[in-house]
């Protein structure tokens, strides 16, 4: 066997990201409180990055700061409830003067808690109320039971040492299924409707009601109403009565229950942008939240320079210094490149979108896609996503995603935008006739006579993705 070195050349392309690159893709997929948060973390962390003495934002807060010693010692306390109503009293009023009396107002609280409030104000034994809080914590987000009676009490057994037989699980079961809201404790939909009809005042139109959702509930699904007056012998006003009181009852339960911190925290929306209308003139504004940053001073003027002959003890301290300087230098920069991106990127948006911002009306939008802020500002496809993702715009009429804006259109060479298709079939779809629902087919047809020529599966698409159901299921009585 011979052995022989042979030498060749290949083309390969590669593409790599400097540290820079990386930073700034990071920080513009941020959102506000985001990148707000990341700003305030590298203040703490990086010694190097100081913030403009002369900042608006500074300058700002320190006009805005008027606390007074009592107001610092109230934020002491975790919520308004916690505070002693004694700290609410003046005693500094004239004879006669009313003194203020804090009201107690019961704030919300999770599925959870709503029910072990209730469940601690029976006369039920240390064992049904840990059998309680089992059957609680396996109730889903909409009240429903997620678990089998014989695996809760499995579950008792193994996990907190409770022996429970079925029977006495179920026992517990059927007492937090009386509690409020109705209906939660319920193994599916029908056991669901069922428990709130039972707790309605009894009357003719809930008798019926209760027939349908117990024994057919299934002609119920479909929306069979021709068999249902069949089966129940009554006429269509009292069908109709009946579905009335079955569509005013709550399939989601638990739903209603007030969230958490977390979910709040999460529902609460802080627009990266704000687009007025003047007159016709289109104004933006960039809330602005971070302050100014620099390279602080000493980092600045350090002398960083490294040879093989300087000491280790002192090519350590220069090294950090020089990484620290960098990395805020660096981190600066990424922050100015995401505000000049989503600047040009909301900017670019609103040239194409231009009569919407000036009217608030979805039938004005016009079919826009990535290739087409790309083509306006030369960023790559890539970083428009990211500049658009989990960003808002806050208009006079209310806030957007800026995803909102980006629609394809339902035709090739068509200038309507997916939203206007969508906007008419829902109205539509309002104005049709209850007793008798147009079909998808009905709704192409007449769509296409008001000119948006789309096929029947275009239609069956929008229709499903604004939430609508089929015409059968949209029918009443």
């Amino acid at each position: 066997m011979k052995e022989s070195l042979q030498l060749s050349q290949k083309q390969k392309l590669h593409q790599s990201l400097s540290p820079l690159q990386v930073q700034f893709v990071r920080v513009l997929e941020m959102n506000g409180p985001e990148i707000e948060e990341a700003v305030e973390r590298e203040l703490e962390e990086n010694p190097a990055l100081e913030v403009n003495i002369d900042s608006p934002i500074n300058e700002k807060e320190e006009d805005s700061f008027n606390e007074t010693a009592e107001d610092i010692q109230l934020a002491d306390y975790r919520s308004e409830d916690d505070i002693p109503s004694y700290r609410f009293e003046a005693h500094n009023h004239s004879v006669g003067e009313a003194v203020f009396e804090p009201i107690a107002v019961q704030g919300g609280g999770s599925l959870m808690e709503q029910l072990n409030s209730q469940l601690a104000q029976m006369h039920l034994t240390d064992k049904q109320m840990r059998l309680a809080g089992i059957i609680t914590g396996n109730l889903d987000n909409n009240g429903y039971m997620t678990r089998a009676i014989g695996a809760i009490a499995d579950d008792a057994a193994i996990h907190e040492g409770i022996d429970a037989t079925p029977e006495e699980v179920r026992n517990v079961w059927d007492i937090v299924r009386t509690l409020e809201p109705v209906g939660v404790g319920a193994v599916d939909l029908r056991d669901c409707l069922l428990l709130q009809l039972k707790a309605k005042p009894e009357s003719a139109d809930v008798k019926v009601a209760r027939e349908i959702v117990e024994h057919n509930f299934d002609l119920l699904s479909r929306m069979d109403f021709d068999r249902l007056r069949r089966v129940l012998k009554v006429n269509e006003d009292q069908l109709r009565d009946a579905m009335s009181v079955i569509r005013s009852l709550d399939p989601k339960p638990g739903g209603a229950s007030v969230s958490g911190d977390g979910e709040d925290k999460m529902r609460h929306i802080t627009p990266d942008f704000i687009v007025d209308n003047e007159g016709g003139t289109l104004t933006l504004t960039v809330p602005n939240r971070i302050p100014a940053l620099h390279v602080e001073k000493s980092f600045a003027d350090a002398d960083v320079e490294v040879s093989e002959a300087t000491p280790g003890r002192q090519a350590e301290a220069k090294a950090f210094i020089k990484g620290r300087r960098d990395d805020a230098a660096s981190f600066i920069k990424a922050l100015d490149m995401r505000n000049e991106t989503l600047t040009r990127v909301m900017t670019a948006i609103m040239k194409i979108q231009r009569d919407f911002f000036l009217t608030d009306d979805e039938q004005t939008l016009k079919p826009m896609i990535l290739r087409d802020i790309s083509d306006i500002t030369g960023y790559d496809l890539s970083v428009i996503s990211r500049a658009a993702s989990g960003k808002y715009v806050a208009t006079r009429q209310g806030i957007y995603p800026l995803k909102f804006f980006f629609s394809e259109r339902p035709k090739e060479n068509s200038d309507t935008s997916s939203h206007e298709v969508m906007a008419v079939l829902k109205a539509m779809i309002e104005k049709e006739d209850k007793s008798a629902p147009m079909s998808d087919e009905a709704i192409a047809t007449a769509m296409s006579s008001q000119g948006y020529e789309i096929a029947r599966r275009t239609v069956a698409k929008y229709r499903e993705k604004a939430g609508i159901p089929i015409a059968r299921l949209r029918r009443n009585v």
